[in-house]
Order: structure tokens, then sequence, then C-alpha cells
């Protein structure tokens, strides 16, 4: 079959469900994945064609993407400021959100001097696309990472290697944790934020796929983990030491208050590009 026809096929049998323009996306991004192929490729050879055994692995994706799993577990893997990272069903998905975090903190340090020694920590790390995207923007940084996920830190180890960085990866419940052992610059955590309440808004490829255990708080205790990591922080972070959050979009007052709480000070709270109450940054 060419290429062309089936790619009118696979956009058409998407669209209902992503759109036309997001079928487009994913139909190129397996092209490039699977057959080395870019949309120029495809331009400039409109007669290409698929091998039977490529059309079966072909239709293979196409019927799990109508099953709304998302397209990065499918091909195992994403990119995240500009790197490359394994992902799959242990792990989050990375969020354009949470990049804008990272360029919150480089941006900072950079301004302070990059030769700036500093010891950072990544609480709740998952694939560890914050503490890797540190380590490689920060070659001064030393970094460590925490997750309750054994299989978590698994795959976050792998991208370590996949991106040539040394992290030190440590598996431990921050709740849990009384004392981190040692003293740092810098701690940042994008912990679960998701209320169950929130549930109805999270979209189905999300909710039937991505760790529960990564999303999901109590509608009751919705700031549990920003609490047991703030009071952490004023027992481990350094003098004029810095605490970095991902916070849930609808909670910024309450991430004030509970931050002016624990004596923190100089707090900011910034929006996504979306215009949502996104991240906050605080010393003590």
């Amino acid at each position: 079959m060419k290429i062309k026809q089936y790619r009118d096929h696979f956009i058409q049998s998407l669209s209902p469900i992503y759109g036309e323009d997001e079928a487009e996306s994913f139909f190129y991004l397996i092209l490039e994945d699977k057959n080395q192929l870019k949309r120029i490729d495809l331009a400039l050879q409109p007669d290409s064609v698929f091998a039977d055994e490529e059309v079966l692995v072909w239709n293979a994706l196409l019927e799990q993407l109508k099953l709304e799993i998302p397209i990065q577990y499918l091909l195992r893997k994403t990119s995240f400021y500009g790197l490359d990272f394994e992902v799959n069903e242990n792990v989050l998905i990375p969020r354009s959100e949470t990049e804008e975090l990272v360029e919150w903190i480089i941006e900072s340090q950079k301004a302070k001097g990059e030769s700036l020694k500093i010891k950072i920590l990544d609480i709740g790390t998952g694939s560890g696309c914050i503490a890797i995207s540190l380590a490689k923007n920060l070659p001064n940084a030393q970094v460590f990472a925490v997750d309750v996920s054994e299989n978590a830190l698994a795959t976050a180890k792998n991208n370590a290697v996949l991106n040539n960085v040394d992290v030190t990866f440590v598996n431990q419940n921050i709740l849990e944790t009384e004392d981190l052992g040692q003293q740092f610059d810098i701690i940042v955590s994008n912990p679960p934020y998701v209320r169950n309440l929130e549930k109805v808004e999270i979209k189905k490829n999300v909710l039937d796929n991505e760790p529960h255990l990564a999303l999901f708080v109590e509608d009751t205790n919705a700031l549990v983990f920003y609490e047991k990591i703030a009071k952490l922080a004023q027992k481990n972070l350094s003098h004029n030491g810095l605490l970095y959050f991902e916070i849930n979009q609808y909670l910024g007052k309450e991430m004030i208050d509970l931050l002016q709480k624990l004596n923190f000070n100089n707090i900011e709270l910034r929006k996504d590009i979306y215009g949502n109450d996104r991240m906050t940054k605080a010393d003590l």
C-alpha cells in the first residue's frame, strides 16, 4: 500500500477522537520512529509504499490509539526540554508546564553565575525529567532525585544514562521521611496534586493509562505532599536556599497561605503559558 494512502486512512480513523491536526501529527511521529521517514521524505517520494508486515505494525498502533493509549507510551519515548526521555506506564508523561518550572530554575541560577556549585534535590522524580534537565543544563550542580516507586526510578536511571548525566537516585517515601540527611541549595517537586473531585476534568487517555500514584491526592488533604516537603525544606535547605513547586492550578492561594504559615519568604506564584496558577518559588 502507498504510504500516502495509508496516511489518509490513518488520519480519517483517528480524527473523530483527536481531531485532524493531532491525528496527522501522530502519523508523522510514528513514520519517523518506525520507518525513519520524515514529512519531507514522503513529499519527495510520493510513491513510497509500506510492506505488508509494516502495515500490520501500523494497524496495531492504530487500534491502540483508538483506545486512547498515549502515543508516548506506544513509542516508549517523549521529548522534554530539548532532551529525549523513555516513558512507560510507570511514569507520568512530562508536560510542557513542567518545562516552564525547569526553565525558571535554570534561568534563576544562570543569573547568579554559571560557575556556582549547588546541590539540588528533586522529590517525586518519576521519569527523571526535572532532575535530568537540571543536571544537563547546570553542569556545576550536584543533583539528587527521590521517588517512592522503584519502577519509576528504574526508568529515571535509564534516562540519566540516555542523556549522559550524573544523578543520584534514591528510593524513598517522602511522607515517611523525617530528615533528608543533608543540605540542599534547591529543593524542587512536582508531586501528586490532582484531587479526586477533579477526575472529571482528566482526559480518558490520562485517566486510563498514567499512574494514579503520581497523579491523585485525597480531596480532604490536597496539600499533603507540599506541607511535608516544605517542612523538610525548613530543616534541609541551605542558607538562601530555594523551594520550587509545581502546583494544582486551583490551589494557588492555598499554597501561598501554606508557605506563609511555615515562615517562607519572597513567595512567588507564577502562571503557566495557559494562564493557570502553576508554580511557586520561596526561600527561608
